[in-house]
């Protein structure tokens, strides 16, 4: 793709991925400006959220950007914290996280899945007010939606392995899946 293709992205909102009653909505921090030019979540090549997917059990094969809408027969979804496409995610205010987070709480409350997702502790931790959340579970709720913060999926994570990174999502895919059966 283009320079010029990518830049004209440059604040594009891509539509969520998402229905009523999901098992997990996954939230991103906000689409990239790939994301933005292709129309499809953690489009940008270096992006391991698909690969993660598809490693922790989520999906049974590994699905490409363009095909996100097979996510819902998975009872799974995607959204963002900021819905603006960016070239990172640094460009993003705490205000704009804040606020992310509120229009985030009244999504859920509507769509009621039954796990939300945030993939990137720190956009969780700002959207959230919450300084010393760790990845994982939260005691977070909302109304009858679990919380769970993931590590951000972005070739930029080296502290991250895909394959601990699926280890990570396939304790949320277990934890759901427990949710399931009772």
């Amino acid at each position: 793709m283009r320079r010029e293709d990518l830049e004209a992205a440059r604040d594009r909102v891509i539509p969520d991925v998402a229905a009523g009653g999901l098992r997990v909505l996954f939230c991103g921090i906000n689409p990239s400006l790939m994301s933005g030019a292709t129309g499809h979540h953690f489009a940008r090549p270096g992006n391991r959220f698909w690969p993660v997917l598809h490693l922790s059990g989520f999906t049974p094969r590994r699905l490409r950007p363009s095909e996100q809408g097979e996510l819902l027969t998975y009872g799974l979804g995607i959204t963002n914290v900021a819905a603006r496409a960016t070239a990172r995610a640094d460009e993003l205010s705490d205000e704009e996280f804040r606020e992310g987070g509120r229009i985030l709480t009244e999504k859920v409350a509507r769509l009621r899945p039954r796990w939300l997702a945030v993939v990137g502790i720190t956009a969780y931790r700002t959207a959230f007010d919450d300084r010393k959340a760790q990845i994982g579970p939260q005691e977070r709720t909302i109304g009858e939606t679990r919380v769970w913060a993931l590590p951000n999926p972005s070739g930029l994570n080296a502290h991250w392995t895909a394959a601990t990174m699926a280890a990570e999502f396939a304790r949320l895919r277990e934890a759901a899946a427990d949710g399931l059966a009772g």
